[in-house]
């Protein structure tokens, strides 16, 4: 559900961005607040690059010639608490936006809100959060991860559409777009809770203090060891990553599968000084556009490479973010 400049105006791209801005720096102050747990820093990166590797397998909607793929906010929600959650997921869609051209610049501050604040901040807060609160069991996990997200998902893809509409794509009518992206983010949705629900079970029965810490967003106790947890989503990751990611479907998104419902084409356009500027600087970054080797789109050697490079770097930059605000706040406490 990564959007695109062309959907949108600069002025609703612009406010977009400061609304997120807003968001991301609450998150900071929040975490600040209570001061960095030095023990999610290494979640935050290998999580972060779990859920980038798992954005590049889209799986088919049957039925549809339509696929999805997780947006993973819910999960790393549930597993670092809110705050740390948006951070890393922000972190995880600058890097496919700046350096595999995936959802334009001017549209950074529609999808971090579409698809982190609305998952992190309200679905896990207000739909997850209350479920598994209760009793945290396999059958709670998985109503709590499948109404989390379907929800979630059903908010961001609305939130798409009111994003078009109010900059002036006229390609895309209101109703008509709606028919098509609520439906099918709700079948995308249902898949990507059962699979959050599954990740999520796993680490219940391997380190279930994890789960219990992002409910409150507590720290985590010293005592509490996450390094053979940590150990195999790496693993799972680079799999993932370097060899799962050649079987995504070839199908277009819910969102570009809509589109082409509506206006018979995804590759919308939009001129104007904001657009260009927004788009060279893409180019100017994006090394691997497409999730792939410039002038070898489609090459099964440069998609996986992108999946391993890309979630190195989400290891680095989600991680690095949760190490700045923990280092940050330590001298802040212990000034020289």
């Amino acid at each position: 559900m990564h959007m695109a400049d062309a959907l949108l105006s600069p002025a609703v791209g612009g406010a977009m961005t400061a609304v997120s801005a807003v968001a991301l720096g609450y998150a900071v102050k929040k975490i600040s607040k209570n001061g960095m747990d030095e023990k999610k820093i290494p979640i935050m990166g290998v999580m972060g690059a779990f859920v980038f590797a798992g954005q590049m397998i889209n799986f088919t909607i049957p039925a549809t010639a339509s696929s999805g793929h997780i947006g993973g906010g819910v999960l790393l929600a549930a597993l670092l608490g809110p705050f740390p959650a948006l951070l890393t997921l922000a972190a995880v869609l600058l890097i496919q936006c700046l350096f595999f051209a995936d959802g334009g610049l001017l549209a950074y501050g529609c999808n971090v809100f579409n698809m982190g604040v609305v998952a992190c901040l309200f679905a896990f807060q207000y739909l997850y959060k209350p479920i598994v609160s209760r009793k945290m069991n396999a059958q709670s996990i998985l109503l709590a991860s499948v109404v989390a997200t379907v929800l979630g998902l059903q908010v961001g893809a609305f939130c798409v559409v009111l994003e078009t509409l109010l900059s002036g794509v006229t390609e895309l009518p209101f109703a008509s777009f709606a028919a098509l992206m609520q439906p099918i983010h709700l079948a995308i949705g249902l898949v990507e809770g059962f699979i959050t629900a599954a990740v999520l079970s796993f680490v219940r029965n391997a380190r279930p203090e994890l789960l219990e810490n992002a409910l409150q967003d507590a720290k985590i106790s010293r005592s509490v060891s996450t390094k053979k947890v940590l150990a195999i989503f790496l693993v799972l990751t680079a799999l993932v990553g370097g060899g799962l990611s050649l079987f995504a479907s070839a199908y277009p998104d819910g969102l570009e599968w809509s589109m082409e419902g509506v206006a018979g084409t995804a590759e919308l356009k939009q001129g104007g000084t904001v657009h260009e500027a927004a788009a060279s600087a893409v180019e100017v970054t994006a090394f691997m556009p497409d999730y792939s080797f410039t002038g070898d789109e489609g090459s099964p050697l440069g998609t996986s490479a992108a999946g391993l490079i890309g979630s190195a770097m989400t290891v680095v930059l989600a991680g690095g973010i949760g190490l700045l605000i923990h280092t940050v706040k330590k001298a802040q406490k212990n000034p020289v």
